[in-house]
């Protein structure tokens, strides 16, 4: 796949980040801007909870534009009411996505139970046509095995997407990674997406999941109803090879 045509699709499926600790409302306007793109609007932003309701203002009811923004975020750690919680509060500020963090920390203990009762629990509080994302934090599980069980888990219990990483931890999207989850959307034969997260960068490396999605599930699966990208530098890569430039990983955009 050449450059061009990757940051072509990497656009439409980009959910467009700013997750920093520091963000400010000013930022906020700026992402917002930022998503409207000369060549395109991104498929969605990806923001703090505190944020969503200033976006929503920003964007307008309807907007083409999805707003996402995360729950038991980052660290897992939330108990099951304080997440349903941040869920209903983040939809009554207009919320349209909701990123969920499964507890995988007691997951790696052997706690499944838990993932199906957070994912289910949040999952009942997104009416439609709000959906649900649910970040299995790959990074930290590794086991290829163990990333196929919170896959299943996941998917088994409501999920719309299975979402590789938080990016707050040293592990981010793999395609090793991405490659089991895909396997595991097949096996389950529902219609969800796979939102890899965390380390993406470049239009070459946005490439490679691309084409991993292709061989998986058939070209003309990866668009925005299935298929994402969480990323918070990818945007100035896709911009500078669509305006007929170098991306900054190497390859002419024309």
């Amino acid at each position: 796949m050449d450059n061009l045509t990757a940051a072509r699709r990497a656009l439409s499926v980009l959910d467009l980040t700013n997750l920093k600790e520091d963000c400010t409302p000013d930022q906020i306007d700026a992402l917002v801007k930022k998503a409207g793109t000369p060549h395109g609007p991104v498929a969605a932003i990806c923001i703090w909870p505190r944020f969503v309701a200033q976006a929503r203002g920003l964007l307008g009811a309807g907007a083409y534009i999805r707003i996402a923004t995360v729950v038991n975020f980052p660290s897992g750690d939330g108990t099951v009411g304080e997440t349903v919680d941040e869920t209903t509060k983040a939809l009554a500020d207009g919320a349209d996505e909701i990123d969920l963090v499964i507890p995988y920390k007691a997951f790696l203990k052997g706690d499944e139970s838990g993932v199906s009762s957070m994912v289910a629990a949040v999952k009942a509080a997104i009416p439609a046509p709000a959906r649900l994302k649910v970040i299995l934090e790959t990074g930290e599980i590794r086991d290829p095995a163990l990333i196929r069980k919170a896959s299943d888990l996941a998917i088994a219990a409501g999920a719309d997407f299975i979402k590789t990483s938080t990016g707050k931890t040293a592990g981010n999207a793999t395609e090793e990674a991405a490659a089991v989850m895909l396997d595991a959307i097949r096996a389950s034969g529902r219609p969800v997406g796979l939102k890899p997260s965390g380390g993406i960068g470049s239009v070459p490396v946005a490439a490679r999941y691309l084409a991993l999605a292709d061989e998986k599930m058939g070209e003309g699966w990866a668009v925005a109803e299935t298929f994402r990208f969480g990323a918070s530098g990818l945007l100035d890569d896709i911009l500078r090879v669509l305006d007929g430039g170098a991306s900054a990983a190497g390859g002419a955009g024309y």
